[in-house]
């Protein structure tokens, strides 16, 4: 139970109608999910506004309102107060409700179009096995400890992240690694949270469904370092264009990492092949399972992070060299004579980038044949781009469903030919099923071909019309490419 007055420490507050020294048992913006003596915040959505159910909140028991518009017809001994922004509100509400935990912990968020997944699953890894308690927050997987919890958004909403930061502390973790996604700083679920430290990793063509255009995805991007306090750190890709332009207004002190110019953490790829990657960081070589141009960034911003974080330099490299792929992050197998690659590329840029890593490792004498799919209710802009890219750089193409969500399948796929050449036309085939194109890609696949099934990644599931049914690429590639061998 905690008193309203002391939720609302560090709220803007417009108006308040009511008595703000009454005792709360919580704080919720789901009206389905208030109970007797709640606090109701709402906000005002994409697609629903939450002060439609400020009515229904209070039936079921709430007894303060946090609103920005106040209702004309006021319940007697309900609180309301008004504030220009609920989101941003509820952020430092949910703070102050759980006892501020992010300030107890060493929290260190990583953001960018490529890589965060990676990066901070890494740095769970790498802190894990210093011997340090760690927690992660990520799109695949959430974790306290090595105790995994399921994961519904890259970022989750101001309540569950407080509520995750507090069984951390509980259970005596020292630092967080998280992704911070461009659409959880516009709806400020990051909000009231205290960070030791951010990291960027690159941003290219993504989510302009959600921000319209390029130039507010970045400073979708931006806003997170401008929120990081002084005596933080902001770690940033020199080589990215933008990378200098994600740290121009953050207090935080700056720091940089690269592969092409110099920085203050400086990575060379010596060797770079389907057994991993031999890099100098730092003046020290090292060997690393981990394959493409891709993975150098993402260790370096890793390294970067622990250095800054007071860790160890060779102790760190060592462990570096023994931690483990990420589920759907370029995760390959070989079966047969096949090699087959799973990987999450969804955007152009990331699909460009894993195929570039497959021509700069490939002999030449094999085909690389690339599954590709768009999701529905996304940026339809990339569609042709990402066939586009596909056709440019694979030898076969078969374009398929992804997560169609409530569109239709074939119109998808007809978007995406746009971007298919008129010379490239020949080598690509259209096959809805998802299960029937990459079957029909390994009964294609001849020896030592190259198979990527690009687009899902660690996803088991494919969702279709508001549906989610089971859908394992790897588990599909697997079983495909184990019955091929058989005939």
């Amino acid at each position: 139970m905690k008193n309203l007055k002391d939720i609302l420490y560090g709220v803007s507050i417009l108006e308040v109608v009511g008595d703000t020294s009454i005792d709360l048992f919580g704080i919720a913006f789901d009206s389905r999910k208030v109970t007797t003596g709640f606090c109701y915040v709402a906000q005002v959505g994409g697609q629903v506004d939450g002060h439609s159910f400020i009515e229904k909140s209070i039936a079921e028991g709430a007894i303060a309102v946090l609103c920005e518009v106040v209702p004309s017809n006021i319940v007697e001994g309900v609180t309301y107060v008004k504030v220009k922004n609920s989101s941003e509100a509820l952020g430092i509400m949910a703070s102050n409700f759980y006892d501020n935990p992010s300030s107890k912990l060493k929290i260190v968020g990583v953001t960018g179009t490529n890589g965060k997944t990676t990066t901070v699953t890494l740095l769970h890894q790498l802190f894990s096995k210093l011997g340090h308690p760690v927690g992660l927050i990520s799109t695949v997987v959430n974790k306290i400890g090595q105790e995994e919890i399921k994961s519904t958004h890259t970022t989750p909403d101001a309540i569950q992240l407080n509520e995750l930061l507090v069984g951390m502390l509980d259970s005596g973790c020292e630092f967080c690694f998280m992704e911070v996604s461009s659409h959880a700083v516009v709806q400020h679920r990051v909000a009231g949270i205290t960070f030791a430290g951010g990291a960027f990793t690159n941003i290219t063509h993504e989510h302009l469904d959600f921000h319209k255009t390029f130039k507010e995805y970045i400073k979708a991007k931006q806003s997170f370092f401008n929120l990081l306090p002084k005596g933080s750190f902001a770690l940033s890709n020199r080589d990215d264009k933008n990378g200098e332009v994600m740290l121009q207004e953050t207090a935080a002190k700056k720091y940089y990492y690269a592969l092409k110019t110099q920085a203050d953490f400086k990575t060379k790829v010596i060797e770079s092949n389907f057994d991993g990657l031999s890099l100098k960081v730092d003046g020290q070589e090292f060997w690393s399972p981990f394959i493409g141009y891709f993975n150098a960034y993402n260790l370096t911003t890793v390294f970067g992070v622990a250095m800054l974080l007071g860790q160890e330099k060779m102790e760190v490299l060592t462990v570096l060299s023994t931690l483990n792929s990420v589920a759907g992050r370029f995760q390959h197998l070989k079966i047969g004579k096949v090699i087959g690659i799973i990987d999450y590329a969804h955007s152009p840029d990331a699909l460009e980038n894993v195929l570039k890593t497959i021509k700069n490792i490939r002999t030449g004498n094999e085909e690389v044949i690339t599954v590709i799919g768009c999701g529905g209710d996304r940026d339809r802009s990339k569609r042709p781009l990402m066939a586009g890219i596909a056709c440019k750089l694979s030898d076969r193409v078969i374009l398929t469903s992804d997560n169609p969500r409530t569109e239709n399948p074939e119109a998808i796929i007809e978007e995406m030919k746009v971007g298919v050449d008129a010379a490239s036309k020949r080598k690509v085939l259209a096959i809805t099923n998802r299960k029937e194109a990459i079957r029909t890609a390994t009964s294609l696949a001849q020896s030592n071909d190259i198979l990527l099934i690009a687009g899902k990644g660690h996803e088991n599931y494919q969702e279709i019309n508001g549906e989610r049914f089971h859908f394992d690429d790897l588990e599909i590639l697997t079983e495909a490419l184990t019955e091929n061998q058989t005939k």
